[in-house]
């Protein structure tokens, strides 16, 4: 399967009402010590729900002909609560199954929207599992994270987006060289480099806890992973998606892992110098230029997508 710019630009119309269109914050890489050309950040953690999620979820409730029993989706977090607060804006029924590894700032924000919400096992694969009950029980409409083309239309809507701000943004030199983007089931990092095309480098960045992307692209084939980490309710299914898998071959150039202790240091680094609060999923793409699992070129321009900020790490009692 392949997605065209055209298709995505199309789904963007569809969407650009009821999303953000998030920031984008140009840093100096000494900041962190860090030798590149530019430094480039896109802030889809002040997205709707909190994540780059919201986007699929809109695309396919605005898509599809949801029926009388409404939707249903399976999550470790951000995408039920994406799904849940676009339900909740277009007045739709949503029921979300999650599993028990999710964290509780994402159980508030789903039930927070008004949607049932299921706790089933205790990884992604058994939420779904149990959502696919569900919906062969009910007739609901399912809204799948990742493997859905739905879904990866709308999450390319993220790159079309960055490819405007970072040519116009305050560096104003023409774009980025490469973009370093976090990578669960595979639908943010596919749409984004359908979007691209290769006109950048995409690098994919895993938890080494979970290296779904990475034990599909050795086999040749979306294969089990393991599905741990301090990550798993954001970057850890069983294997990378059936659709966004051939994507990924043809358009990211690399992948690339990171430990939990790296993802912890970008996390703690970017509420230091910047005042931003990342989850562990939405700080491990920058996790890889910290720990040098990716390094750059001393005139490369790179973009980091910190993808999802739900989380309750920062103590405000105080």
């Amino acid at each position: 399967m392949v997605i065209s710019p055209d298709q995505i630009e199309a789904m963007y119309s569809r969407v650009k009402p009821h999303i953000r269109r998030t920031p984008v914050i140009e840093v100096d890489g000494a900041d962190f010590d860090l030798k590149l050309g530019g430094l480039v950040f896109k802030l889809e953690l002040l997205q709707h729900a909190g994540s780059f999620k919201t986007r699929g979820a809109f695309a396919n409730l605005l898509t599809r002909k949801v029926p009388a029993a409404g939707v249903v989706a399976a999550s470790g977090g951000n995408h039920g609560a994406a799904v849940a607060f676009a339900a909740m804006k277009l007045g739709v029924r949503a029921k979300i199954f999650v599993p028990s590894v999710a964290s509780a700032a994402k159980i508030e924000q789903i039930t927070g929207y008004g949607a049932e919400l299921v706790i089933a096992g205790e990884r992604f694969a058994d939420a779904l599992a149990a959502s696919e009950l569900w919906v062969a029980q009910t007739g609901a409409m399912a809204i799948h994270a990742f493997d859905q083309v739905e879904t990866l239309l709308g999450q390319g809507t993220v790159g079309l987006e960055l490819e405007q701000q970072s040519a116009t943004g305050p560096g104003g030199d023409g774009g980025l060289d490469t973009l370093l983007v976090a990578v669960g089931g595979g639908g943010l990092i596919a749409g984004i480099a359908s979007w691209y095309q290769k006109k950048i480098n995409v690098v994919g960045v895993e938890p080494e806890a979970a290296p779904t992307l990475t034990r599909a692209l050795e086999a040749g084939r979306p294969v089990d992973a393991e599905s741990g980490g301090i990550a798993a309710d954001s970057l850890a299914p069983r294997r990378v998606g059936e659709l966004a898998f051939p994507i990924v071959q043809r358009y990211v150039s690399r992948c690339v892992l990171v430990s939990d202790e790296a993802i912890q240091a970008a996390q703690k680094m970017l509420w230091k110098r910047l005042r931003i609060v990342a989850e562990p999923g939405g700080a491990a793409a920058f996790a890889a230029l910290l720990a040098g699992q990716y390094v750059p070129r001393p005139d490369e321009r790179v973009g980091v997508l910190l993808c999802g900020g739900n989380t309750v790490a920062v103590d405000f009692s105080r």
